[in-house]
């Protein structure tokens, strides 16, 4: 590694420091209380006065290990994202994003990227039903890459990864927590301000992902608790009841901003509305004019066409002032019946009426689907050789499809997060509503490839049955629906049916192993290894892509071969929704020509390799762009 005097930065080998970024926003709001990187809590009391709470009793929501599962956040990942364009659909084109991996890892990875930009999360989390293998996502608080890496190469047959949680191992709901805690903690981050965030899940867990959710969210943020109905018949064979619904639990990240889309009206909701007096302002339906509440100027007699008095029912008022209804009777807005003689009530038509309708929290399975239409629909598309490998707790498209109206718009670009994506039914949802109502969301899944039961020939983990699912999905809507050349929105683009691929996998960087002894002969050893951060066998389109994710590129940004200059291989990363882009080189020698053709400029960050300058060359690059070297 060079040793001369400069001034150049060196490429982030991890993902960020989420707590320190955490500091930095409170030393924004009270930067007496921060120093050297530390908190004065003392201080901070001091700073807020009155409203710090010091009870030594007072509510609050704890369990075992929730000190490790904080503790893990403060882990940065030193993994990355490596590129599978053999195993995607539209690589060079498409906006959306299926991640093999464990999903902590990958959210840790894409907080640089994304933070603040996601519309919407839904995620279907495991239930804690103590049965299945949930708990998969056991974390090593140590070190959880290499656990991920130690079950994906199935190195390690023996361990606790793959185990159920039964409730008789003490810490039932402590695991489930412990596990959930730190993955929303980084998801709360990538939501936009006006975004929010829907979870399935069912009575196990359902009081504490409340409270949970609370603490990492905010109790004002609570928007909502939707019961679905997700089975058409009972189950005689229950012991008590027989459970016919689960739950979805949403969170705005500022309930002051967030407000849902209404739903497509329906053919049943305007069948309500007819003209039986032919009015010319088009259909109306009536609505009752009294209430229970007491109003002082609700209680007055009017007569109705056929000289009949009317007063309001004992114990209820007009909702109205006698004024306003003598202007709506005058407006013909007040409906006496055909006859005239009728109690009276006002017109509502169905053109001054919302063109939408307001979301319920009740939501039957004739609406959005249930549990046996979800495994159908898994079926038709993936074609099994063992009836083990096909999940039990899938969710309907028409379920999904719900959340996406109420969360999301159609043409705004919105990005759909599921990061339990299972059998990527989020990602057959988002194909199917951007085709039937011209959108253009994204999606990104994050789905840890768990061997399947009975691994088969194609199918092997879960991850291979969600990517399997979708390229039928594509295949069905280009050949049987046909795709959409251009989109009828203010965008015009052709409709999106691709998916990149990526896999989290080991760092292309040198990691540090540090000297057991103090031994100068092995330190030197150690050291020798440095004069190149890249590892033995690297491949240039995986060093490209670790650099642009830990530099705050999205994973839909395009790199491109320079090939006009021709002294070295020179890229450039362009992220187009972020308006951004870098050049890098990581040939051995970097050339002058090669940077007199690039033309930097003080705004231009440029990456290459530390071995390939020599002093004056970096020394002229830090004073004409941003440099960083590997």
């Amino acid at each position: 590694m060079a040793t001369w005097g400069r001034e150049t930065e060196s490429v982030e080998q991890t993902s960020p420091d989420i707590i320190t970024e955490q500091i930095d926003r409170l030393k924004d709001l009270f930067p007496e209380v921060v120093s050297e990187g530390k908190v004065d809590f003392e201080m901070l009391k001091t700073m807020l006065g009155e409203t710090v709470d010091d009870r030594t009793e007072r509510y609050s929501f704890t369990w075992a290990g929730k000190r490790d599962a904080i503790r893990l956040l403060q882990i940065p990942s030193r993994a990355t994202l490596k590129p599978c364009p053999e195993e995607s659909v539209d690589w060079e084109t498409t906006g959306n994003v299926f991640i093999e991996g464990e999903n902590l890892e990958v959210l840790k990875l894409l907080y640089k990227s994304y933070a603040g930009r996601v519309k919407l999360i839904y995620i279907d989390p495991p239930y804690n039903t103590g049965t299945r293998r949930e708990f998969i996502y056991s974390d090593d608080f140590a070190d959880p890459l290499e656990t991920y890496l130690k079950f994906t190469s199935q190195t390690d047959n023996e361990g606790n990864l793959l185990t159920s949680n039964p409730e008789t191992s003490g810490r039932y709901h402590s695991a489930w927590l412990s596990m959930m805690y730190p993955r929303l903690f980084v998801a709360r981050q990538l939501l936009r301000d006006d975004g929010v965030i829907f979870v399935s899940i069912d009575d196990h867990e359902l009081h504490n992902l409340r409270c949970l959710m609370n603490e990492i969210f905010g109790e004002e943020n609570f928007i909502a608790t939707i019961i679905w109905q997700k089975v058409f018949s009972p189950k005689n064979t229950a012991k008590h009841f027989s459970e016919d619904h689960d739950y979805i639990v949403v969170y705005a990240r500022n309930a002051e901003v967030w407000q849902p889309e209404l739903l497509p009206r329906t053919e049943e909701a305007d069948s309500r509305y007819t003209n039986p007096d032919d009015d010319p302002r088009d259909v109306w339906s009536s609505s009752d004019l009294t209430a229970r509440n007491y109003y002082s100027e609700g209680e007055y007699e009017v007569k109705g066409p056929s000289g009949k008095i009317f007063r309001p029912p004992k114990g209820r008022y007009w909702i109205i002032k006698k004024q306003k209804f003598l202007e709506l009777d005058a407006d013909g807005r007040i409906w006496w019946g055909e006859k005239g003689d009728n109690m009276p009530r006002l017109k509502r038509f169905l053109s001054e009426v919302k063109q939408g309708i307001v979301p319920q929290t009740l939501w039957s399975y004739e609406e959005v689907g249930h549990t046996q239409e979800a495994k159908k629909e898994l079926i038709e598309y993936v074609e099994f050789e063992n009836t083990e490998n096909v999940l039990d707790t899938l969710k309907p498209t028409r379920l999904i499809q719900r959340i996406l109206q109420i969360a999301s718009e159609a043409s705004s670009n919105d990005i759909v997060l599921d990061f339990f994506s299972g059998s990527a039914s989020t990602a057959h949802a988002v194909f199917k509503q951007n085709h039937e109502d011209n959108g253009t969301r994204n999606f990104i899944l994050v789905q840890l490839p768990e061997p399947l039961p009975k691994p088969e020939a194609k199918l092997r983990t879960i991850a291979d049955i969600g990517k399997e699912r979708l390229y039928q999905v594509i295949s069905k809507i280009q050949n049987e629906d046909g795709a959409q050349q251009t989109l009828i929105n203010d965008h015009e683009l052709p409709e999106d049916l691709g998916f990149r691929v990526f896999k989290l996998g080991e760092s292309n960087y040198r990691q540090w192993g540090g000297v057991g002894e103090k031994d100068s002969e092995a330190y030197a050893e150690q050291m020798s290894l440095f004069t190149d951060l890249l590892k033995p066998g690297w491949v240039p389109e995986d060093v490209i892509w670790e650099v642009a994710l830990k530099e705050g590129y999205g994973l839909s940004s395009l790199i491109e071969n320079l090939s006009e200059i021709t002294g070295n291989q020179v890229w450039q990363i362009t992220d187009p929704d972020r308006g951004q882009s870098f050049y890098i080189c990581l040939d051995d020698v970097l050339k002058e020509e090669t940077i007199l053709a690039m033309r930097l400029n003080k705004e231009d960050l440029f990456v290459c390799r530390d071995a390939a300058l020599t002093d004056e060359m970096a020394v002229n690059l830090v004073l004409q762009c941003k440099l960083k070297i590997l």
